[in-house]
């Protein structure tokens, strides 16, 4: 703010009021007595032009001393003035500086507020979308579970509804029909005649039970390949050669139509089909005619 200067003590007074003042000061000593001796100038003779001449008594340097004085007194009042008005000056620079400093850390404090409070929301944002996508991730799951759930039981269903009875028997390659009959002669096997029949069937093709039984074999089976012999329940033995995988283990119970294996090549074999023998008893040499046997249990060959 601006510094006015004041109307008190320290303002210096005008020449014009120094020297009036001086003047009532020496009248006032002369009126008193103080400086009668020299509280006016003396007279003296007169002078070439017949007039009366004023003789310094002294009075004349005393004034101009005291104005000295005061021109000291003036001039060290205006240094001080000087001086208060730069301290005052640097003060309010100091007091704008805080006010300054202050404003911009407040400003400072707002956008750090602000950046949190906008950080807090975006996290609280992308927290809500991580949440709602897992949620939807689990719903989708859920689904597909239940979905593959449903699909299990149909397909069970539909098992359950396609499998022959219990006490029933089938083919053990659907549709399918012999293409070497029964003890049918040749080199290719070692008894000199095929102890069962081959069913025509391409690598991969379902190979079934013919009834229900129990696996009393699964595995090599040397000159038969990979091969299955089940016991079934009216105690005679079938047996399944030339697999070109297993699918059931020792022990399994199995039921009329139930996959065993997949047709193959496999053991001394000159292409892909399936080897079926029905015996009285697990030993070689126990065949029996497979196509009577299937007949005497109902199938259709």
């Amino acid at each position: 703010m601006a510094f006015t200067r004041a109307t008190g003590r320290h303002r210096r007074p005008s020449r014009f009021v120094r020297t009036s003042a001086n003047a009532a000061g020496m009248a006032t000593l002369a009126a008193t007595g103080v400086v009668a001796g020299i509280a006016a100038p003396a007279m003296a003779a007169p002078g070439a032009d017949g007039a009366p001449e004023l003789q310094d008594t002294g009075l004349r340097q005393a004034a101009t001393l005291n104005e000295d004085i005061a021109d000291k007194i003036g001039a060290q009042a205006d240094a001080q003035y000087s001086a208060a008005e730069q301290a005052a000056a640097e003060q309010q620079a100091e007091e704008e500086a805080r006010q300054q400093a202050a404003e911009h850390a407040a400003e400072m404090k707002k956008k750090a507020e602000e950046a949190k409070r906008k950080a807090a929301a975006e996290a609280a944002k992308k927290k809500a979308a991580a949440k709602k996508a897992a949620e939807a991730r689990a719903a989708a799951e859920r689904e597909a579970e239940e979905a593959r759930a449903s699909e299990v039981v149909d397909t069970r269903a539909s098992r359950t509804a396609e499998r022959p009875a219990a006490g029933s028997y089938v083919l053990p390659v659907a549709g399918s029909y012999v293409s070497t009959q029964y003890q049918a002669s040749g080199g290719a096997w070692s008894s000199g005649s095929h102890t069962g029949v081959d069913f025509h069937a391409s690598t991969g093709t379902s190979v079934r039970a013919v009834g229900a039984g129990t696996i009393v074999e699964a595995g090599w089976g040397g000159a038969y390949g990979n091969n299955v012999v089940i016991k079934m329940n009216d105690g005679t033995y079938t047996q399944y050669g030339h697999l070109d995988s297993i699918s059931v283990s020792v022990g399994q119970s199995v039921a009329p139509g139930e996959q065993i294996g997949l047709a193959g090549n496999t053991g001394n074999s000159f292409g892909a089909h399936l080897h079926f023998e029905a015996r009285t008893s697990p030993e070689y040499g126990s065949d029996i005619n497979p196509v009577a046997y299937l007949r005497s249990h109902g199938v259709n060959i």
